[in-house]
């Protein structure tokens, strides 16, 4: 047991590196924990007595007592409360820290304390915090994967979410991009009748227009619903000012663009004055971007694609969103995800080859700058390493209008259809890595390159040797239903590797009723037979749907994508539950749920309630005259 202890103990404090948090082990290196510690012996003898971990991050004691076996977990009374009689703090891990923590909150002046019981192993095991405040008050907690929500960095917001149940800024900027989507969908609606595809049109043009504000080339005052030079007019001048000024090229680029703003000028009903608002519907427009939209983004500097954000919650009141062109719009934590699983260098060069509103983009092209601090590397990234297609017209000029209004990044936008384009010569762009989210649900026996595999294997044949290419798909793309998909999967693995999927929340992108997963690969490199293929359950990730608020982002996803990232890096084995390693074959399905097999051994708590179970499930069938149920088992 021992032994065991002291395994338990080098796995927690290898968790506790990797999420960054300090603690000492043993005792405590801080006077007043220690000198408390001093008569905190768990048999109650008054005696001194230590925690595996202690220490302080922020104004919060942080206690971890661990055992090697899941089994001596938490030991609770029959009112279903933490056993505090010395025996189960002595033997259970929850228990022991639960006193810990609380004789603390007695002999100590510290006022917040999250204690964790913590079992088992890297594989299988437990760990359960619970909050103590300085009256021994304690409240059970959400069990977690890591220790990564309690570091400097992120405890705050833990506490904030989790003890306090109330929202942080972060969740403040959500909702009020939800109701700003809302309110000016509506205005759209009732001020102007516009078409769903024009909508996030105007939007874009009138961003952009406001852009000249600053070198004086446009005014909000100015719109004053003239019928000679109409509000609509000057809003389009000022949007081909901006595209020259952002350097937009070449020409045709340009004229595309501009052609899609011509609904500004062109729609007689927003370009007059309207007898309920007293001024036109487009400087009423004008005036909500500036102060709800622009003025924040202007200043945003993150992975945030906010414009993006914004559209997503604005065209899914319009059905704008182009659902029945297969569009679906990739939410902000699986952008992010991909740069992380891809572990993005300042040096690589990215293709989205369906790029929608550039939120891959955006999200690698924060990520790279990040990681360096040289203006010419940082140049460069925007200028030469980010290339997009998009072949609607009215997303790709949204695309490109995000990425100017995020300083840059647009030079290698083009407007055009992926599976048209000739694989080697985008080849010669020279492209590392490949993210993609292609149109959904279009493919059929009629059209098969409309298939999503297809998509994904005109992408690995379009970047260089050895890039990695993630893509989000729905989950049949990956078990391959038809014989045309079949031979898709079947040519991948004759020229690529897969590397892994990941199976996510059903509710990833909510409202459009699409089971996704993420796949990636190795382009380039044939897949060898014994090639081990990781497949991973991650619909538990961390956000939930909620009313009137849709799919949200819980405190618990920081812990469940680090504990992800960590399981497919190799840094951390997991029960197959979570995650199954093995060598695949093109008619296989692809996917976590084919694979898995439950290779947990139960504890005898476990073994015994089962036969409890049963033995008081054959009494009552007995008591009801159905004996003849069990009349024939050895049979």
């Amino acid at each position: 047991m021992a032994k065991k202890e002291i395994l338990t103990d080098l796995w927690v404090y290898e968790l506790l590196k990797e999420a960054n948090v300090d603690l000492h082990p043993q005792g405590s290196n801080i006077k007043d924990i220690d000198n408390a510690l001093k008569s905190a012996s768990k048999a109650g003898t008054g005696k001194v007595g230590f925690p595996e971990y202690s220490g302080i991050v922020k104004d919060f004691v942080l206690i971890i007592e661990n055992k090697a076996d899941v089994s001596l977990h938490i030991k609770r009374n029959e009112k279903e409360l933490i056993c505090s009689e010395v025996s189960s703090v002595k033997n259970y891990a929850v228990n022991g820290a639960l006193f810990y923590g609380k004789h603390l909150a007695k002999n100590t002046n510290y006022k917040k304390f999250i204690v964790f019981g913590v079992s088992g192993n890297e594989k299988r095991h437990k760990i359960t915090p619970i909050f103590i405040d300085e009256r021994g008050g304690y409240k059970e907690l959400e069990d977690v994967e890591t220790f990564t929500l309690f570091n400097e960095k992120n405890i705050d917001e833990y506490y904030t979410k989790n003890i306090l149940k109330e929202q942080t800024p972060e969740d403040k900027t959500t909702e009020e991009i939800l109701k700003d989507a809302k309110n000016l969908h509506e205005d759209l609606r009732n001020y102007g009748s516009i078409q769903d595809k024009d909508k996030p049109l105007i939007v874009s043009g009138i961003l952009l227009a406001l852009r000249e504000m600053e070198h004086k080339g446009f005014s909000i005052d100015s719109l004053i619903g003239d019928e000679t030079n109409t509000d609509g007019e000057k809003i389009y001048e000022a949007i081909e000012k901006n595209l020259r000024r952002a350097n937009v090229s070449p020409q045709v680029k340009k004229d595309k663009l501009l052609s899609q703003f011509l609904v500004i000028k062109d729609t007689k009903a927003i370009n007059e004055i309207n007898e309920f608002l007293k001024k036109t519907p487009l400087k009423h427009f004008t005036e909500f971007l500036y102060e709800n939209i622009y003025k924040n983004i202007k200043y945003i500097h993150s992975a945030e694609d906010y414009l993006g954000r914004f559209y997503g919650e604005f065209m899914s009141y319009s059905g704008g969103d182009g659902q029945s062109l297969g569009i679906v719009l990739t939410p902000k934590h699986v952008t992010e995800l991909f740069c992380e699983l891809v572990e993005l260098k300042p040096s690589d060069s990215i293709l989205d080859p369906c790029c929608g509103t550039a939120g891959f983009l955006i999200a690698a092209m924060h990520d790279m700058l990040q990681k360096t601090e040289n203006p010419e590397v940082q140049r460069n990234i925007r200028k030469n390493q980010l290339h997009g297609l998009e072949l609607q017209p009215y997303m790709f000029t949204i695309a490109t209008t995000n990425m100017i209004l995020r300083g840059d990044g647009k030079s290698n936008l083009e407007q055009e259809d992926f599976l048209k384009y000739n694989p080697s010569q985008l080849q010669e762009k020279g492209c590392t890595i490949g993210m993609m989210n292609p149109p959904y649900s279009m493919g059929s026996k009629n059209n098969p390159s409309l298939y999503e595999i297809n998509f994904t294997e005109h992408l690995l044949n379009s970047v260089v040797k050895e890039a990695k290419v993630v893509v989000i798909v729905p989950q049949s793309s990956m078990t391959g239903k038809t014989k045309e998909e079949q031979a898709i999967k079947e040519n991948i693995l004759k020229y690529h590797t897969l590397e892994g999927v990941i199976t996510l929340n059903k509710n990833s992108f909510y409202g459009v009723g699409t089971n996704p997963c993420i796949a990636i690969f190795t382009g380039g490199i044939p897949h060898y037979k014994d090639k081990v293929v990781k497949f991973i359950n991650f619909e538990n990730d961390g956000f939930e749907v909620q009313k009137h608020r849709g799919l949200v982002e819980t405190v618990n996803a920081i812990d469940k994508k680090q504990h992800l990232l960590d399981v497919w890096f190799g840094r951390l084995e997991a029960e197959t539950k979570f995650c199954v390693e093995s060598t695949i074959e093109a008619t296989d399905e692809w996917l976590h749920s084919f694979y898995y097999f439950n290779d947990d051994i139960p504890i005898a708590e476990e073994f015994e309630k089962s036969i409890s179970d049963y033995l008081t499930f054959e009494f009552n069938m007995i008591m009801q005259d159905k004996e003849y149920l069990f009349n024939n088992q050895k049979s």
